[in-house]
């Protein structure tokens, strides 16, 4: 059997080389220009650790890269052969050759935990894209929900669906957006990691085929893990352009996944909008290929600049239900103490999600479906988010300021919305930065998190949670991580330099 799970093509893989870095041709060592073979091997061993070229990624045949890269055979083969050499991929005869990761490597697949309280005072936490609760409004919610208990108090307050006031509330506020909803097209969950929970053991099995965006959020990626899903990762479009909607359709041709998990808005971890055009495209190429489509929608309100425009939900272009499942959640756009999320879905696919759901949690919490109802009928989620937005785009403007003072070699988009910033390390280990950076009082993951089978070695993500002289202070430690990578100087050395210079 193939061990391949996707595959690239010859002019992708040849426009993905030509669009690298120039600067990488003029690679030389001892004062001379490196072998052609040479150059084309690092070329396809850098998209393969950037994830931009997938881990199990059939290549093309040495004949058609040479062709499509005009390179002569000879050439492409010496580069396939030193990729074999150094682990970075593997070949079988009948079944071609396939991209994979040196044997031996520790690959990351830890989710993202928080930063224990009593470590708070001497480390700053940029690993969490989490920020403090909107005030006053949450207290405002909860008190509103402590007016309404009375009314549940006297029956056993197990709502396997959720509380009908709330799914009544969601669906209204789908509905303002332009796609009409019911209260049967909703179910309520523990946040939207227990909604994509509940979706993998309703849709898949272990062993079946999953694919996700490369990047994409690490706590989900490792959720599948867990469950015993094959993860098919898709590249994200050059330089984080939405999806790249042929390459998605190549997998799902070849690769038939049962599932897919895409984030539309604002993307976790790279801040990426997925077009209009895109999304409709997409929805064509999972209904096509009978592959359910999960669209998590945690990020969708969190529009920092007034003038991006947001294009219209995923679900928008499925009016039948057929083909996308959407998730969303009070966290990432209320508080993250808020453990309510939510499924929105045909209402066949909500009966089944409910009935399994017997053999799980049974529901959520009564007081904090009412509290997030009391918003969402009393006005107080549109200001509640207002709020969150303006933290937010200070940190973010915060965060970009202090990396290009201290860091200036690191390279990264700013995004128009979103929580997390997706930065490329200027040619360092990212989990070595990670690693030295904890030693220097920061804490951020490393790229391969949020990547499958150690793809984004040369990433870090930073979220939006620190502001003024502690996000300057951040990134000076942060740049204090790398010259520590950089140069393999001992960490004392580097902590005298960080704290006292």
């Amino acid at each position: 059997m193939a061990q391949w799970t996707s595959a690239v093509g010859a002019p992708q893989l040849a426009r993905l080389l030509r669009s690298q870095d120039p600067r990488a041709a003029e690679l030389a060592v001892g004062g001379r220009k490196l072998p052609a073979y040479r150059g084309l091997a690092d070329g396809v061993r850098l998209l393969v650790l950037e994830g931009r070229v997938p881990v199990a990624a059939r290549l093309p045949a040495e004949r058609e890269l040479a062709a499509a890269f005009g390179v002569s055979r000879t050439t492409v083969a010496a580069a396939y052969e030193a990729l074999r050499a150094e682990g970075f991929l593997e070949s079988r005869r009948g079944s071609g050759s396939w991209t994979a990761v040196p044997a031996g490597n520790p690959l990351p697949t830890r989710g993202l935990e928080p930063l224990p309280p009593e470590a708070a005072g001497s480390m700053i936490d940029l690993g969490c894209a989490a920020l403090p609760a909107p005030e006053p409004w949450l207290t405002r919610a909860v008190q509103g929900a402590m007016a309404d208990l009375p009314l549940y108090a006297h029956t056993h307050g197990d709502y396997p669906a959720g509380l009908p006031v709330l799914r009544q509330a969601l669906a209204d506020r789908y509905t303002a957006r332009g796609i009409p909803t019911m209260p049967e097209q909703i179910m309520v969950t523990t946040g939207a990691m227990g909604a994509v929970a509940a979706i993998c053991r309703l849709c898949t099995g272990p062993g079946e085929r999953v694919a996700v965006d490369s990047p994409s959020y690490a706590n989900i990626l490792q959720l599948m893990r867990d469950a015993g899903a094959r993860l098919v990762p898709v590249a994200l479009g050059e330089r984080l352009a939405g999806w790249d909607i042929p390459a998605w359709r190549q997998v799902m041709r070849d690769a038939a996944p049962r599932m897919a998990y895409v984030v539309a808005d604002f993307h976790n971890p790279t801040g990426t909008l997925a077009t209009e055009d895109q999304r409709r495209r997409m929805v064509d190429a999972a209904r096509s290929a009978g592959t359910l489509l999960v669209v998590d929608e945690t990020m969708t309100e969190l529009r920092l600049d007034e003038d991006t425009e947001t294009p219209r939900p995923v679900c928008a272009f499925d009016p039948a239900g057929s083909a996308v499942i959407t998730v969303g959640s009070a966290s990432k756009a209320f508080w993250a103490g808020m453990r309510i999320g939510w499924v929105r879905a045909a209402p066949d696919i909500i009966r089944s999600l409910v009935a399994a759901r017997a053999y799980s949690d049974l529901g959520s919490p009564v007081l904090e479906q009412l509290a997030i109802a009391s918003l969402l009928e009393g006005g107080g989620w549109e200001q509640a988010v207002e709020i969150r937005r303006d933290q937010a785009r200070e940190n973010r403007d915060a965060i970009v300021a202090a990396l290009q003072r201290h860091l200036p070699d690191w390279e990264f988009s700013v995004p128009r919305g979103g929580l997390t910033l997706w930065v490329r390390t200027g040619g360092l280990s990212g989990s070595r930065i990670a690693e030295a950076g904890e030693r220097l009082g920061v804490r951020v993951p490393s790229g391969p998190r949020f990547g499958v089978d150690g793809a984004f070695e040369g990433f870090v993500r930073l979220p939006f949670t620190v502001n003024g002289a502690v996000a300057d202070e951040a990134a000076a430690r942060l740049a204090g991580a790398a010259r520590l990578v950089a140069t393999g100087a001992p960490a004392e050395a580097e902590l005298r330099h960080t704290f006292v210079a």
